[in-house]
């Protein structure tokens, strides 16, 4: 099991509060989910905006397995992801992850120096650098940017990422069906699909097929997110959510 981060980058934010501001996430969104493999339930994550000024964001992750699954293997993942508004759109300026999994421990940074189109990646004390040009996403600034977007049925989408020292374009498809799936708020509501196709791997799943389920409005709040993974599904559902303030 490996991240959720995957599932739950997914998780993106920005609304109608921010209808002439797109490239902000909005403050005090909080989205908790229920983490699963198959029919076994396997742990939670939750995710926290918050914006430290006007121009800038920070999105907060933590994943973690319940009691149960930590007997077998014991996950406390750690994602912080920073940002900034530069000329009306997203830029990311920094991801943070620290993974303790049973016995594996690490912690990489990544730097977007955007303004000299330089990222700065390091792991194990160990700097790298990368030209990447400005305007390139984490993937988690990546799901948000796509959130903010109007999504079409049909409709594909591609964003640039850098992620695990690679740089690539993050393609997303819109699909054309929507269904009805249960909110924590009560009721049901009318959702849409979304499939990523992902080059690196996250917290609790591997790299492969991801679909995410979200709200078709202009919220698109991610309700339900299934990936594949070398043996069955790994399904996350969205359990609470606490709107912007």
């Amino acid at each position: 099991m490996k991240t959720l981060f995957i599932l739950i980058s997914l998780c993106f934010g920005i609304s109608t509060a921010y209808a002439d501001n797109h490239c902000m996430p909005y403050a005090g969104e909080q989205l908790t989910f229920n983490v699963g493999w198959e029919f076994i339930n396997a742990g939670s994550a939750t995710m926290t905006v918050s914006t430290p000024s006007d121009k800038q964001y920070k999105i907060h992750t933590f994943a973690r397995t319940n009691k149960f699954l930590d007997i077998f293997k014991k996950v406390r993942d750690t994602i912080t992801s920073e940002g900034a508004c530069v000329d009306g759109k997203m830029q990311s300026t920094r991801f943070d992850l620290e993974q303790h999994e049973r016995s594996y421990h690490a912690k990489k940074e990544t730097v977007f120096d955007w303004q000299h189109n330089k990222v700065l990646y390091t792991q194990n004390k160990k700097t790298d650098s990368y030209d990447v040009p400005a305007g390139h996403l984490n993937v988690i600034d990546a799901f948000f940017r796509v959130r903010s977007a109007k999504l079409i049925a049909g409709q594909t989408l591609s964003i640039p990422v850098f992620d695990s020292r690679k740089t690539y374009d993050v393609v997303v498809t819109v699909g054309k069906k929507t269904k009805m799936l249960r909110a924590p708020w009560g009721g049901h509501v009318e959702c849409i699909s979304i499939e990523p196709v992902l080059k690196t791997e996250g917290i609790f799943s591997s790299k492969g097929k991801l679909k995410i389920w979200v709200t078709n409005d202009s919220r698109h709040i991610p309700i339900k997110l299934i990936a594949k993974i070398k043996i069955g599904h790994i399904v996350g559902m969205l359990v609470d959510y606490k709107e912007p303030k």
